[in-house]
């Protein structure tokens, strides 16, 4: 006979959710993972406390609804399910107290071998929240191993090798998209990238800098992740390049990472600690960085404050980025900000963001189509095209329904060869945007539909 689950049916218990409000929580938490497959009810989960025993990845992602209703990080094993396969620890990443670099490689060796347990990982809420409360209290993280490599000491020509690397790696990525040459990015990471944080450095101001370095690194493979549908595996690297930042001391780098977590957040549609964590950011910033970077923090928090529903604030803030931004000295930026592109396209196409947050979709489209990138739009292909797709759909929104089909064209030319989830979503999004005018009769989106049916078709083979 099968022993009930005492520790499940607690946790249950403490959540307060009936068990089709879990079992729905249960279907939304796996949607968002792109986990198409599970259909859990209230039976199943019935089942579950009763001791049956749900597969791993319904055990992973039972355990992420119930930490986001609990406000803590719980495990499958700590409810006592399933055991994840490969002995794998469903919480690396995830938690404050664990080392960056341990963390760092050995994700990068389960992205590397494509882990089921990994690719499918849910965006952590509650690792969201630690963050911003670690980021708020300045707690001391823990220090990455200190093994040396035994083949001497390392110094400024290696440092300068990762950065080079990192400009190198990102400016493809900006191209041609995060799925191509992810596999060399994680390599390098886990690679290179970490036996160098190891190393002596012959001071320790180097050994500060090669952190934050290789925290460029992280963010990078945390990106090309997210770029490949696999926002929880993007949340885990994002989380240790916040470590490595932390532990090289370099302030205005942490807040650059929590505004990557912040605008992660957002982008997964997990925004609940969007604030907390662009406010810890500035908090660091202020008064202490150039112009066009402190932009890229305070039209984050516009973009943050649209999405809580605080309308005037969000304009006021994305007004005030626009000031910072206008006529600065982008030479001015760090390096780890520099990396990826235009302050001014950023606060361009952030503005857009919060604006159609706010239903301002006019507003919306103005700036998508403003932010200007590259001169040919080439250079950073990826995030112009994404630009125009966002545009025509303001566009579409509004009822300009051949104008939009012409925006769309646009982008979908710069798209060809882009090998991203985000650019085929935003195909996609075309033509349901185009749906109800499609079925009007209309020349132009029967037209456009059916270019947009026939590319995907081909990005799809």
């Amino acid at each position: 006979m099968t022993r009930g689950n005492e520790q499940l049916r607690r946790a249950v218990d403490e959540s307060g959710y009936s068990y089709g409000e879990l079992a729905r929580n249960v279907r939304a938490v796996a949607a968002e993972s792109g986990v198409t497959t599970l259909r859990t009810n209230s039976s199943a989960v019935a089942h579950w406390i009763a001791g049956t025993q749900p597969h791993a990845v319904a055990a992973r992602i039972l355990a992420e609804a119930l930490s986001r209703k609990l406000g803590r990080l719980v495990t499958a094993e700590q409810l006592g399910l399933v055991r994840i396969p490969d002995t794998a620890d469903e919480s690396l990443g995830l938690e404050m107290g664990q080392d960056p670099v341990d963390a760092l490689t050995r994700l990068g060796r389960a992205d590397i071998e494509r882990r089921s347990w990994i690719s499918s990982a849910a965006y952590s809420v509650p690792a969201a929240a630690h963050a911003a409360a670690a980021a708020a209290r300045s707690v001391c993280l823990p220090r990455a191993s200190a093994t040396v490599r035994p083949c001497g000491t390392a110094g400024e020509r290696e440092i300068q090798a990762v950065r080079q690397m990192a400009t190198l790696l990102t400016a493809i990525d900006q191209r041609h998209g995060g799925r191509h040459g992810r596999s060399a990015v994680v390599q390098y990471l886990v690679s290179d990238v970490a036996t160098l944080c190891r190393t002596r450095f012959r001071t320790e101001a180097q050994k500060r800098q090669m952190l934050s370095a290789a925290a460029c690194v992280a963010y990078l493979a945390g990106w090309k992740a997210f770029d490949s549908g696999e926002a929880g595996l993007a949340q885990r690297y994002y989380l240790q390049a916040f470590k490595l930042t932390r532990e090289a001391g370099n302030d205005l780098h942490t807040a650059f990472i929590l505004r990557v977590l912040a605008h992660h957040g957002m982008e997964t549609g997990r925004g609940e600690h969007a604030l907390d964590l662009i406010d810890a950011a500035l908090q660091r910033v202020r008064g202490r960085t150039d112009p066009a970077s402190e932009a890229l923090y305070v039209v984050t928090r516009a973009r943050a404050l649209a999405l809580a529903g605080r309308s005037r604030a969000a304009v006021a803030a994305a007004a005030r980025a626009a000031r910072l931004v206008d006529g600065a000295d982008e030479t001015e930026m760090p390096f780890w900000a520099a990396l990826w592109g235009s302050a001014s396209a950023c606060v361009g196409s952030c503005t857009a963001l919060a604006a159609e947050l706010l239903g301002a979709y006019d507003v919306a489209e103005r700036h998508f189509s403003q932010a200007v990138w590259s001169e040919s739009g080439s250079e950073y292909q990826r995030i112009t095209a994404l630009d125009l797709a966002h545009a025509g759909s303001m566009q579409c929104r509004q009822g300009h329904v051949e104008q939009a089909c012409t925006t769309w064209g646009k982008a979908l030319e710069l798209m060809g060869g882009v090998r991203s989830v985000r650019i085929l979503q935003a195909a996609e999004s075309m033509r349901q945007d185009l749906a109800p005018f499609t079925h009007r009769g209309s020349r132009a989106a029967v037209e456009f539909d059916e270019r947009a049916r026939l590319w995907l078709a081909g990005e799809h083979v």
